[in-house]
């Protein structure tokens, strides 16, 4: 190797020559490569039936197993007075009642809920007869630009019947003892759903008239 001497230029064009060889020498290999990547992403689609009771109606969907139920509702059934705001479970604003019970609807699965009792805002109450909590929010101005409002509300039922059933929360002095309807209590209870217009104090005066507490 002594005796050899390249001019930078020669230097980069044998260089450019030795790579272009090696990739001619890997085509078979990387083209296989390539078709293996795509066939592994082109993952078939799992969907089941599912049948559950919405706002006291029976329905029947076909779902993709990997939907939340939020997305369920929103895009198969266009129920879309539940809302998505952060849809990891911190906001509520996707609360809605299933069996009675208030959850985040980003959270589950449809799949999960075959012969559920789903409630949505849909379902609590109508132009004509709103549900009590809806008639109070407007009374007291609890909603602003009303996006966080349908979890609120839906929340605030579940969180009344949690209180009528004796549930302790983290506010409850003493566990055993009958839960009451207070300020403090029902801060605590509500604490998941977030109001991003600050409209706290207006919500917990309509769910203390709501309650006739």
């Amino acid at each position: 190797m002594t005796g050899i001497r390249l001019t930078r230029r020669e230097l980069l064009a044998l260089g450019a020559s030795s790579t272009a060889g090696a990739v001619a020498s890997l085509g078979p290999f990387a083209a296989q490569a390539a078709t293996d990547d795509s066939a592994s992403r082109k993952t078939p689609v799992l969907e089941s039936t599912v049948s559950m009771e919405i706002n006291g109606r029976p329905v029947v969907l076909q779902v993709d197993n990997r939907s939340s139920l939020l997305d369920v509702l929103r895009e198969q059934l266009r129920l879309t007075g539940t809302k998505k705001g952060c849809d990891q479970g911190q906001c509520g604003a996707c609360t809605i009642l299933v069996d009675g019970r208030r959850i985040n609807a980003c959270l589950t699965l449809a799949v999960m809920h075959e012969g559920a009792s789903i409630t949505t805002i849909e379902g609590l109450g109508t132009v004509a007869q709103p549900h009590p909590l809806q008639t109070a929010f407007v009374k007291h101005d609890g909603y602003q630009c009303g996006y966080c409002t349908p979890g609120q509300i839906c929340s605030a039922v579940g969180m009344l019947d949690e209180i009528a059933r004796g549930m302790p929360s983290f506010a409850s002095d003493d566990p055993a003892a009958r839960p009451q309807t207070s300020a403090h209590e029902v801060r605590e209870r509500m604490s998941g759903n977030i109001c991003r217009c600050g409209a706290y104090p207006n919500i917990v005066s309509a769910i203390a008239e709501a309650s006739g507490a």
